[in-house]
């Protein structure tokens, strides 16, 4: 089953240090996941002072800066991983650094077979 792990936290909670040593350390771990045929994905996020939101409402689209909801974390970056349970995804979750700051969400994949699937040669190069 496909999972995807979503990384919030309070941006501002990091050094510019931690934030690196975070990087190198959540590399290092989809490596090991890629190794062991794991990894699909993973990416860290901009800052929400970069993000927009975008909605429909009675047919007239409203763009806005910032992210959907006021919270006191964010959403700051995912894995996208395959795992044989819940369990094993909860021991991956564990060990993401985001989790020692923050909260890892855990979401299934809902796959949808009428939908195009991208080569992993596509998602290496998409821009």
């Amino acid at each position: 089953m496909k999972y995807m792990l979503l990384i919030y936290s309070d941006e501002n909670n990091w050094t510019a240090e931690e934030r690196e040593a975070c990087m190198a350390e959540s590399a290092g771990l989809c490596h090991e996941l890629h190794a062991r045929g794991q990894f699909l994905a993973a990416s860290p996020l901009h800052p929400v002072s970069l993000a927009t939101s975008v909605r429909v409402r009675s047919g007239k689209r409203l763009v806005t800066d910032g992210p959907f909801a006021e919270t006191t974390e964010q959403l700051g970056g995912y894995f996208l991983l395959e795992a044989n349970d819940l369990d094993e995804v909860i021991a991956i979750a564990s060990r993401i650094p985001g989790a020692k700051k923050g909260t890892v969400e855990i979401r299934p994949i809902f796959e949808l077979n009428t939908l195009p699937v991208a080569a992993a040669a596509d998602l290496a190069t998409a821009k």
